[in-house]
């Protein structure tokens, strides 16, 4: 079983969170838990998810930022 907790998410890397989150998600899939393991395992898995769009959403914003200021579009359609 996934120990929760041991690192605070706000901390993690969205590396570390996405790892942590897949982890959790076998976890919950495979064992079989008391009603209060799978809880703690659901609301950890639910801050991750939480934090890894978070991070996802500032690494865009700072892209989007960069390619404003250089005058490129951020997205190009197939054969364009």
């Amino acid at each position: 079983m996934v120990e929760t907790g041991k690192t605070p998410v706000e901390a993690l890397s969205y590396e570390q969170a996405f790892s942590e989150l897949e982890t959790v998600v076998e976890d919950l899939e495979r064992e079989e838990h008391t009603l209060e393991e799978a809880l703690a395992l659901y609301a950890r898995g639910q801050a991750l998810l939480q934090r890894c769009r978070q991070l996802l959403e500032e690494a865009e914003l700072k892209v989007r930022q960069l390619v404003d200021g250089e005058g490129v579009p951020l997205s190009v359609e197939e054969g364009e």
